[in-house]
């Protein structure tokens, strides 16, 4: 040992069982956009690992729904109106849980969606705007409040939700004539979305508060044309259709104990197909 070093302390550790670790027993997480498509299986998984959820979206009859759904399933979930484009609403929604709990354990900014009615060079102003600000601004408003919350606690989860979008150019010859593809605002806001993890994650390390992106693949919902579905099954690596379900591992790595050493990184669930 050189003059001068001091001997490096051993850090005492009490590891805890891999099932403690996913355990979200006693814990509260928001999930914005929560009773949709992918929403609605990760306002699940969070429930089923014993967090209480609440489902937001401007949508809020659907939300309750959902809900309600989810409680008849044993897991303690609440459907709430909130515009996650809308600071207050958001502060609102936090303030909210705060209330009934006195803690924030796991924000998921699940918000956001295409607009795309048309492709450039003929594409709309209006789109590119509003894409931004359903997908981008309502993760920094989300990000920001969540952060509030969080910091006094040393702690705390933020996941967004990027795609394969974020880094990648859609193949336009892949899709059928009829099908609503995501335009270029839509891929602009999700690599906006995916820096913006990494610049929270740097701003938030010091309160040791984590925010990871996940970027799915292709997930169809039931109501795409089957040949379309078919097409995106192929184009995988694993020669499968993605689900919703598929996030689950993930989502709970990120909201749990389990990762609380992983932040400002990007997990790619699209069973490969960004690998060529």
């Amino acid at each position: 040992m050189l003059q001068g070093d001091q001997p490096m302390r051993e850090k005492k550790m009490n590891p805890k069982h891999i099932t403690e670790l996913f355990d979200m027993t006693e814990r509260t997480a928001i999930i914005t956009g929560g009773g949709t498509h992918l929403g609605t299986q990760m306002s699940r998984t969070l429930g089923q690992l014993g967090a209480s959820v609440y489902l937001a979206s401007r949508r809020a009859e659907m939300c309750e729904q959902v809900a309600s759904s989810l409680r008849d399933e044993g897991i303690d979930a609440t459907g709430l109106r909130c515009d996650a484009t809308d600071e207050l609403q958001v502060r609102s929604l936090v303030e909210r849980v705060m209330s009934d709990h006195g803690r924030l354990d796991t924000f998921i900014c699940n918000a956001g969606g295409s607009f795309t009615t048309a492709y450039p060079p003929d594409a709309s102003i209006k789109e590119f705007r509003d894409t931004l600000e359903a997908n981008l601004t309502s993760t920094y408003i989300s990000g920001q409040e969540a952060g509030r919350a969080m910091i006094p606690a040393k702690r705390g989860s933020i996941i967004t939700l990027g795609s394969i979008g974020a880094t990648l150019a859609m193949d336009i010859r892949i899709y059928n004539k009829n099908f609503k593809r995501s335009g270029p605002p839509y891929l602009a806001a999700k690599g906006g979305v995916l820096n913006l993890t990494r610049a929270f994650a740097a701003e938030y390390g010091q309160y040791g508060i984590t925010i990871n992106c996940v970027s799915p693949g292709q997930i169809p919902k039931e109501t795409v044309d089957p040949e379309q579905a078919e097409t995106f099954r192929k184009m995988n690596a694993l020669q499968r259709t993605g689900v919703p379900q598929d996030l689950s591992g993930t989502i709970a790595l990120l909201a749990s104990d389990a990762g609380s050493w992983i932040t400002g990184q990007e997990i790619v669930v699209d069973g490969g197909w960004s690998i060529w």
